[in-house]
């Protein structure tokens, strides 16, 4: 996190991590290792906003998963950051049943979709953050909130690949994120959502 760019720098790596799915479900070993090296860091991170210092430990039960049913996935590399970040959410919720444990807020569950645009007030003031301290804001949002900023900027999802991944409309996802992002500006002590802001998420789909 900390990086307004890092969802366009993600997508950019999706033709890569494409193809070395494809070489992957073939049997090519380290294919396999360069789609992990794609994908982890995301994934690590989104998993270190629901589960905090056990991320590794669920992580690791997900990419058993991942690979177990590499053979079923079909799609694309983007398809494939929605899919093992559907694993790892599952996982990450297994984990927390068992432990008791629920996230500090209350719905880590409803949405995200398209961020404000790239010199909006919200992203500039993620940007000015460490990823540390930006997980551990994201973790104080309320559950819906947080989940869509871990998607959407960590992950790097598009907004309905991440509404897939949620189980959720578009539409709540859009209008979680959007709040998530204005709240964390809002406690950086950040300026109130540009309207150009506003006007980007409302034209989103």
């Amino acid at each position: 996190m900390g990086h307004g760019g890092e969802p366009r720098r993600v997508q950019a790596y999706d033709g890569e991590l494409g193809a070395a799915v494809a070489r992957a479900q073939e049997g090519d070993e380290a294919a396999f290792a360069v789609a992990y090296r794609l994908v982890q860091p995301g994934l690590l991170g989104y998993l270190r906003g629901l589960v905090g210092d056990d991320a590794e430990d669920v992580a690791s039960d997900a990419w058993l998963e991942i690979a177990r049913d590499l053979g079923r996935f079909r799609g694309d590399g983007a398809g494939f950051r929605g899919w093992t970040a559907t694993i790892a959410r599952h996982r990450a919720l297994d984990h927390l049943r068992r432990q008791r444990v629920r996230p500090r807020a209350a719905t880590l569950e409803q949405d995200v979709l398209e961020l404000p645009g790239p010199q909006s007030t919200h992203e500039q003031a993620l940007e000015s953050i460490s990823t540390e301290y930006a997980l551990e804001l994201v973790r104080g949002l309320p559950r819906d909130q947080a989940e869509a900023v871990l998607l959407r900027v960590v992950v790097g999802l598009d907004g309905p690949a991440a509404a897939r991944v949620l189980g959720k409309r578009p539409g709540a996802v859009r209008t979680a994120a959007y709040r998530g992002l204005k709240r964390l500006a809002r406690q950086l002590g950040a300026e109130s959502v540009t309207d150009e802001a506003s006007r980007t998420l409302g034209e989103s789909k």
